[in-house]
Parts: C-alpha cells; sequence; structure tokens
C-alpha cells in the first residue's frame, strides 16, 4: 500500500510551474539581450552617406554608391555640366598645380586627420573673381547676396565636393557628417591676408573664398564661416550665417530644435574660429570681449535640421555654467579638463 505524505500532491504542481516561469524568464531575458544586440550592431546600411542607394547614381555627378562608398563612374552616372569627359574621367581646367593637405578633425573625442588635393589654378581663377555684385539703384544687393554669391560659385563648387563626398563616405549618420565638416573648419588655423582690392578709389580688405581658406590653409572668422556653411549646405542642412556686426564677427546658425537654439531663432550657433562646442555661443573672445548684440540672420539653405538629443547640448550648458561660475557650474568644474580634451577646445577665441 502506497504511501503519501501530507502536501506531497500539491508541491509537485508547484515546482513544475516554477520551472515554468525560470524558463519563461530566462527566454525574455535573452529575447531582451538579442534585441539590444540588433540595437547595437544594425544590419548593414544599404546606402551610402548620401542617401544614395547601393548600386544607383547619386544626385551629385559623377558618384556611384558601390557598397556604401561613393566612387566616380562617369561611364555610368555621367559627368557635370561645367566639366569635359576625357577618357572616361571628369576634366577641369583647373585641376592643375595640386598640392596635398593634411585636414584635421576631431569626432567622438579622438583626433583623425584626412589627406585631400587642392589645386592652384582654381585658386589662381578664385583670386581674380570680382567680389562686386552690379545692381539697380532700386535693388540693392544684401549681405546674404555676397554670402551667396561666395558660397554658390559653380567653378568652386565643382572642385570642394570631393571634400563633401569624403565626409559622406567617413560617415553614413548625418550628425556624424556634420561634426566632421564643423570640426575641418574649426581646426583650419586662424589668419588674415594683407591682401587688399582697389574699389571705388579706395582700399578694401580681401576677402577669401572658402576654396582659398583651405587651399593656404588659413582664414578669418568670416571666411571660415563660408566654408562651414558650404559643407553644411551640401550635407543638406539648414544654414544661415550669424553677423555680429557691434563685434565684428560672423558665426554658422545650423537648423536645430528651437529650445536648443541660439535666441530662439531656430538655427545653433557654432563657432568658426577654433575648436569649440555645438550651441556654445558663452565663450570669450580677445579682449574678454563676449557675443551681446543682436546677430543679423543671413540664411544660406533649407534644409535637415540637428536632433533633439546631442550630447554637445549638455556639454555647452555645463560650459556655460561654469563661465558663469553658479552653483551648477562649480558642481560641474571637475569636467571641464575632459571637455576641453574631448573637443580640444581653443584657449582664446579671434574676432572678425
Amino acid at each position: 500500500m502506497e504511501k503519501t505524505f501530507e502536501g506531497e500532491s500539491s508541491a509537485k504542481p508547484i515546482f513544475i510551474a516554477i520551472i515554468i516561469v525560470v524558463f519563461f524568464l530566462a527566454f525574455l531575458l535573452l529575447n531582451g539581450f538579442q534585441q539590444a544586440k540588433l540595437v547595437e550592431n544594425p544590419e548593414k546600411t544599404t546606402i551610402c552617406g548620401d542617401g544614395t542607394p547601393y548600386d544607383s547614381c547619386s544626385a551629385t555627378k559623377p558618384y556611384f554608391c558601390e557598397q556604401g562608398i561613393l566612387v566616380e563612374k562617369i561611364s555610368v552616372c555621367g559627368g557635370s555640366s561645367i566639366s569635359e569627359i576625357r577618357n572616361d574621367s571628369c576634366f577641369s581646367q583647373y585641376k592643375t598645380y595640386p598640392k596635398s593637405i593634411i585636414l584635421s578633425y576631431i569626432l567622438n573625442g579622438e583626433e583623425n586627420l584626412m589627406g585631400f588635393t587642392v589645386y592652384g589654378e582654381l585658386t589662381d581663377h578664385l583670386s581674380r573673381v570680382s567680389r562686386i555684385i552690379d545692381y539697380s539703384e532700386d535693388e540693392a544687393p544684401s549681405r546674404t547676396d555676397f554670402k551667396l554669391k561666395i558660397i554658390n560659385y559653380d567653378e568652386q563648387r565643382e572642385l570642394l565636393m570631393p571634400l563633401v563626398v569624403k565626409i559622406q563616405n567617413i560617415a553614413n549618420d548625418p550628425i556624424e557628417q556634420a561634426r566632421i565638416a564643423i570640426s575641418i573648419v574649426q581646426n583650419i588655423p586662424y589668419g588674415s591676408t594683407e591682401k587688399k582690392l582697389l574699389f571705388a578709389g579706395s582700399e578694401i580688405n580681401y576677402s577669401r573664398y572658402p576654396y582659398e581658406v583651405l587651399y593656404y590653409g588659413q582664414g578669418i572668422c568670416g571666411e571660415k564661416a563660408t566654408l562651414m556653411a558650404f559643407l553644411l549646405k551640401e550635407l543638406g542642412y539648414g544654414v544661415s550665417i550669424f553677423y555680429f556686426a557691434d563685434e565684428n564677427h560672423e558665426a554658422i546658425g545650423i537648423k536645430c530644435p528651437i529650445k536648443k537654439s541660439f535666441r530662439d531663432t531656430g538655427y545653433c550657433f557654432v563657432e568658426t574660429g577654433g575648436p569649440a562646442v555645438i550651441t556654445d555661443s558663452s565663450m570669450e573672445y580677445v579682449d574678454g570681449i563676449k557675443l551681446e548684440s543682436e546677430p543679423e540672420i543671413l540664411v544660406i539653405s533649407e534644409g535637415i535640421s540637428l536632433p533633439e538629443n546631442m550630447f554637445e547640448y549638455k556639454d555647452a550648458k555645463t560650459l556655460r555654467d561654469i563661465r558663469n561660475r553658479n552653483f551648477f557650474g562649480l558642481l560641474k568644474f571637475w569636467r571641464l579638463d575632459g571637455i576641453n580634451e574631448e573637443y580640444g577646445l581653443a584657449e582664446e577665441y579671434n574676432l572678425e
């Protein structure tokens, strides 16, 4: 005769239920881990850095999206409207007297180098291009008109687009592309030229075109602003230039959420004179000058916006608190050296 202990019949179902629950929880944990891995290591993208699908021609001729990299394929995509095609290659009369330059940029706290070829023939040509806009008495050109004339010059665009493509080949993410372009320009040394132009019997300061800034490896803030505006525009962003007349300074505005923007303009402030954090406008310039006047906003292009959540916003706020020496700044002061190192921040910023 079999004997059973009290509670034995109810203990078995409970034990089985516990086993089922354990397996179910293990399944959920494993599934969650797999989902996390998918987010961390997404499937390989099937577009190039400018949004062109694989095995397709880019809107920027003569580039073709080949396994995630934009490459020149004139025989497939055709050439630009201002270059000749010779032996399946684009030929430009301005691509003579080449010079190799090295551009530096900081991305995610790491310094990187990029090689690029510039051409003396185009540089000489740009030095002879008139900086004047003809107009009637009723239609005086604006400051924006002059900027657009410089930024949209076709012959210059032809030889600057390879730099845009290089950036797009480094990063598929538009945010990363903007960071690279901004950092490249910020890391070009500040420097002015003694060259003058004659206008109406008077001498005026010579203003370099964006390509000249690259070729000579230096520029003042306004000149570097036009180069940065060109790159961000061609990367698809909404771009403006902030012109501070009282401080004689130019900086870039890049489209961003209104709450993050500079004085609710809809554009985030980007310093051009030296390495700086996106949205940081609280730095001091030479002689302790700060940007306090209301800038004129020169709209260069419509386009995409920076996203709502970027780590730069937080870092810029930290710098503002530290510089203002407020309570939060005192609490965050320990982060100063780390931010300076991560962005390679300049010790002093220039105006002009």
